[in-house]
């Protein structure tokens, strides 16, 4: 699907840039795959695809363990959208596709 592949997003947090790595693979209404950061890596969950929109969660485990939310839109080669880390509020992330 358009959302399969590799992909370089940055999440602009009051920590500064956070740069993580998403392989995503798209079934149907799902959305699988993993995400490899410094400040965790693992499996998404919870993900979701319909059109161009689409939204997962992932756990990190620094500076603190939580969950990650996010939601988004795919345009080609471009992913955009924003970011919910717990009580801290969202935060915009934008990435392209490496792969």
């Amino acid at each position: 699907m358009a959302v399969d592949g590799k992909w370089e997003i940055v999440i602009n947090s009051p920590l500064g840039a956070q740069k993580a790595t998403l392989d995503l693979a798209a079934n149907g209404g799902t959305l699988t795959g993993s995400q490899q950061a410094a400040q965790g890596s693992g499996p998404l969950e919870n993900g979701k695809i319909d059109g161009n929109a689409l939204s997962w969660s992932a756990k990190i485990t620094s500076p603190m363990p939580m969950t990650l939310d996010f939601t988004g839109t795919v345009d080609g080669d471009k992913l955009s959208g924003s970011v919910k880390a717990g009580s801290f509020g969202s935060f915009p992330f934008t990435g392209t596709r490496v792969a």
